[in-house]
């Protein structure tokens, strides 16, 4: 597993490592069923503290996205897959959303910003 933490973030280091993971399940490269490392191993790899790295877990077991199982670890929960899409597509508008703001502090035109996102959609494909 690549997490990356930052110390200059404003974030919490359990909070850096939560976002990445629950981004890591809504992208699909964790699955349902795949194992997280454990947390003493998770901590020991990234040079933090288990008390860390146990928030970061227990807020994605109640946030629903791993389940834990005493003696066995933790593994990725089953996901609603209407659910997920759901996520990715707020995941899309916060993103525009930011655009969209620092556009505006940048005086770049609604036209300019729209030829700029057809270009880069295309661009992809």
């Amino acid at each position: 597993m690549n997490i990356i933490l930052s110390n200059a973030s404003q974030e919490p280091i359990y909070v850096q490592i939560k976002n990445q993971i629950k981004q890591s399940i809504l992208r699909g490269e964790l699955m349902e069923g795949d194992p997280l490392p454990s947390m003493r191993k998770l901590a020991k790899e990234l040079q933090i503290s288990v008390i860390t790295t146990k928030r970061a877990y227990e807020e994605l077991e109640r946030d629903g996205f791993i389940i834990s199982y005493v003696g066995k670890g933790s593994f990725i929960a089953g996901q609603n897959q209407d659910l997920i899409q759901e996520r990715r597509l707020q995941m899309v508008e916060q993103g525009l959303a930011e655009i969209v703001k620092e556009s505006k502090n940048l005086n770049i035109s609604l036209h300019q910003l729209q030829e700029l996102v057809v270009m880069l959609y295309e661009e992809e494909e």
